[in-house]
């Protein structure tokens, strides 16, 4: 079968994948992930904008000025370095926190060095306690959604399935966040609102997986021919291909708003929110199906129900394999019987029978038996 041919059939959903045979794999690859993840947090840790931390932003309209200008321009009158973005014709420029005099003071330097009216430089200060409150916020609204998602998948199918989507989602959160603390964005409210929505994606994803591998096993009984686990990974193979395209039809317009948008068009506030939504979905997409998915498995196996399941048919198999070897046996034993039991033509029984044997023959007739054979009579 070619490369062409497999792809198609994959497509259409005709080739099934054994992925829920394979957890050590998957565990495998996520410990790497998680591994490289906590590196990163513990390295270079995350980078907390001005919303969280508090200090001052600056906006300058001077488009035709390079980054080094504006840097310089402010590092030489703050004292410190500064964190410039570009934000579409404009720089958004992030200091520490500075005073109100402060501020005048920078404002009127960087229209002397880069040549800009001050009423195009527009100044903003944040302190460090709303910073505070808004991470104190986004922590309760994290929560409060971990709450509530664990209370939905525990009603609507059950606790197991619950377990494996809190794994997966801490999973996500893991390894979204160690790979923003190695990019070195910052971290502002965009980054919480893009790690939201990977969570709803991340459990939409899981909760599409859940409800086939419900639907496919809810008839398993004892006397059932394949087990939870057989059961499963068909309903994942009749579910991956759509979460597959799902997740690439949401991936593009992501990936071209990190890609295209802040890197080409130059609009470094969206990098935040994107980078996050590019990460997320794709983890997302690989824990709902090779994390949660598996896990979930190994839960339900260790039921009575698929345990006594899983035993019968072994004993099954294990019966159907003695039989068979035994019928081979006595078909092969047959066939030597046969060629050792051969009964005699009737043509040859006379002369196999020899003198000895006595034959009927017709009244008044005297059968004599033969002496020797054709070539010694003739001799």
């Amino acid at each position: 079968m070619s490369f062409s041919s497999a792809l198609r059939r994959f497509v259409r959903g005709d080739i099934a994948t054994d992925i829920v045979g394979r957890p050590k794999l998957w565990y495998s690859i996520s410990a790497l992930l998680i591994l490289f993840s906590i590196a990163g947090l513990l390295i270079r840790g995350l980078n907390f904008g001005v919303e969280f931390t508090g200090g001052s932003v600056f906006t300058v309209g001077a488009p035709k000025a390079s980054i080094e200008q504006v840097r310089e321009a402010v590092d030489s009158q703050t004292g410190s370095e500064s964190i410039v973005q570009k934000a579409g014709d404009n720089w958004r420029v992030t200091t520490e926190s500075l005073t109100t005099d402060e501020v005048a003071q920078v404002q009127r330097h960087i229209s002397q060095e880069l040549d800009v009216p001050v009423n195009e430089i527009s100044a903003q200060v944040v302190g460090s306690t709303w910073g505070g409150d808004v991470s104190e916020k986004a922590w309760q609204a994290l929560i409060v959604f971990l709450i509530l998602v664990v209370a939905y998948l525990s009603v609507a199918f059950e606790w197991r399935m619950a377990l494996a989507a809190m794994v997966a989602l801490l999973h996500d959160l893991i390894i979204t966040a160690g790979i923003y603390a190695w990019s070195g964005f910052n971290v502002t409210p965009a980054t919480l609102l893009g790690f939201l929505t990977i969570l709803g994606y991340s459990l939409y994803d899981a909760v599409v997986v859940f409800d086939m591998i419900k639907e496919v096993t809810k008839p398993l009984n004892e006397r059932s021919k394949i087990t939870y686990s057989q059961a499963a990974n068909q309903a994942l193979s009749s579910t991956l291909v759509r979460s597959l395209n799902t997740t690439l039809v949401a991936i593009l317009p992501v990936a071209s708003i990190l890609f295209i948008g802040s890197t080409l068009l130059g609009a470094g506030t969206l990098k935040d929110l994107s980078l996050a939504l590019f990460v997320g979905m794709i983890v997302g997409t690989y824990s709902s199906i090779c994390v949660a998915t598996p896990m979930l498995v190994q839960l339900k196996e260790r039921e009575p129900l698929y345990i006594q399941l899983r035993e019968n048919i072994a004993r099954r198999e294990a019966s159907a394999k003695r039989q068979k070897k035994a019928g081979g046996a006595v078909a092969e034993d047959g066939s030597e019987t046969d060629l050792d039991e051969e009964e005699p033509d009737e043509a040859d029984e006379p002369a196999e029978a020899g003198p000895s044997v006595a034959v009927k023959t017709a009244p008044g007739l005297r059968k004599q038996p033969k002496k020797g054979t054709r070539s010694s009579r003739r001799s």
